[in-house]
């Protein structure tokens, strides 16, 4: 088979999906997708009535995607195909620098594109496209403590892959202690550098909801990368803290993931992020990623796995601080909504959840941290949504989605559920200029849950889809 089906490829981006959460769905492989694409095999017939309703088209459309061909090319190997296991993006640009994606030793690695490296015995590892590099994106005192390192010590940050993505943000001594531990992590992975990743997992939280996962993923992959290479290796008595560190940086990128609708992924981090909580003894975090499991459920509209897995939370054998254990009431009460329960019937554990988030925590614990009075009240009016009220949750979001309570990214998918409630409460104009809003948001954050909450909300609008308004939003939303 020869041309590139660039339709097929349109509708997939435009109903927001990876060829792997595609694929995901779909329960094949995330190279039969690639295949599909790229015209090498066709869809069995059927896998095609489920493939049109995902892409959101009719089976005579999905038809003419499939015969579309309108870019020929020579096949390719299969080694081409979308890369199905976690990765760094290709690029990125962290505060103060410019980092390209090489391979060194076998191993994808974030390196400085300063000519200084170039120029150096490190060169000989770069491609020559990267020789001349770009040196004015570089700050000056970056490249004064780049090249003032031992060289080997430049080479051990990068022949060990740790991210070099945190370079700014370290001084002279600091790159020289993280390099030490990245060459041997027995001897020198002691506090300090486990204090740093610890920082730089909070910084990258503490950006998401501005930068979006696109940015904060490579960042948050560093850490990661830095915790799975080394705990084999340190020090019996830093181990269990080392793992603590990488079961919260393997749920936060399960979440960045989730963000971005690649379900496979969030899976695999979450299935991480548990085995490192149960070989560290954290009983708190095993219980807060069966939380974040059951909050995918819902993304994925599974309500029966979504009661369970937070009926789970509730009975095991941890102790979770109050605003966690509140959330996952709420998580209860939607599911049962979702189920067939009314507004009414989950009310009190809907009173339950508002209870337990008003007595404070006397623990350290920070899980959940950002969980709070006005992401419950969103949450409720979704219950009420899903219950059947949608008037009920307008209500509450025309008073409390207000923007400074909320990152942009959160601020831009609480608007899509918004847009939702007004379709289903019959105010089709204003819920498309709600979804308007909201899409922009979503594009500048990357929220591709975003996105897929307002392709929900076009389908709630079909009654009215020759209106002006709802033209718009199926036009950014398509975008």
């Amino acid at each position: 088979m020869g041309g590139r089906r660039t339709g097929l490829i349109r509708a997939r981006k435009a109903a927001c999906f990876t060829q792997e959460s595609l694929a995901h769905a779909l329960n094949v492989d995330p190279t039969t997708v690639g295949h599909w694409e790229r015209g090498r095999s066709e869809p069995l017939p059927y896998k095609r009535p489920k493939l049109a309703k995902l892409l959101g088209v009719s089976l005579a459309k999905l038809e003419e995607l499939l015969a579309e061909g309108t870019q020929t090319q020579a096949p390719q190997p299969a080694t081409t195909a979308e890369p199905t296991g976690p990765s760094p993006e290709p690029t990125l640009m962290p505060r103060g620098g410019l980092l390209a994606r090489v391979m060194v030793n076998g191993r994808p690695v974030l390196v400085p594109l300063d000519g200084a490296t170039a120029a150096s015995e490190l060169g000989s590892l770069l491609p020559p496209a990267l020789v001349a590099g770009d040196e004015a994106s570089l700050p000056a005192a970056w490249a004064a403590e780049w090249d003032a390192m031992n060289p080997l010590s430049r080479r051990s940050l990068l022949t060990h892959g740790f991210a070099a993505t945190a370079l700014p943000a370290l001084g002279l001594e600091d790159l020289e202690r993280v390099a030490e531990a990245m060459a041997d992590a027995r001897r020198y992975f002691d506090g300090p550098v486990l204090d740093y990743l610890s920082r730089q997992l909070n910084a990258c939280k503490a950006d998401d909801g501005t930068l979006g996962p696109a940015k904060t993923l490579p960042l948050v992959l560093g850490v990661v990368g830095a915790i799975e290479e080394h705990a084999r290796d340190v020090k019996p008595s830093i181990r269990r803290d080392l793992l603590r560190l990488g079961a919260e940086s393997a749920e936060f990128a399960g979440w960045l993931y989730r963000d971005v609708r690649d379900f496979g992924r969030t899976l695999y981090w979450y299935d991480r992020a548990m085995e490192w909580a149960q070989a560290a003894d954290d009983r708190a975090m095993q219980g807060y990623v069966l939380l974040k499991k059951a909050q995918l459920a819902f993304d994925q509209r599974e309500p029966q796995r979504m009661l369970t897995l937070a009926q789970a939370v509730q009975h095991g054998p941890w102790s979770l601080p109050n605003r966690v254990q509140a959330e996952t009431v709420q998580q209860e009460a939607r599911a049962e909504v979702m189920l067939g329960a009314t507004a009414d019937a989950v009310a009190p554990k809907l009173d339950r959840a508002r209870q337990l988030l008003g007595v404070r925590d006397d623990g350290a614990s920070t899980l959940g941290a950002h969980y709070n009075d006005t992401l419950l009240t969103m949450q409720t009016a979704i219950c009420y949504t899903e219950a059947g009220t949608p008037r009920r949750a307008v209500e509450l979001y025309d008073e409390y989605l207000v923007e400074d309570r909320f990152s942009p990214r959160d601020y831009g998918f609480f608007l899509s559920l918004r847009a939702g409630s007004l379709a289903l409460a019959g105010e089709p104009d204003e819920a498309a200029r709600t979804g308007v809003e909201s899409a922009a948001r979503a594009d500048s954050t990357s929220s591709r849950r975003t996105k897929q909450e307002l392709v929900r909300v076009l389908d709630h609008l079909r009654p009215w889809t020759n209106r002006p308004a709802v033209a718009q939003l199926r036009e950014v939303v398509a975008s």
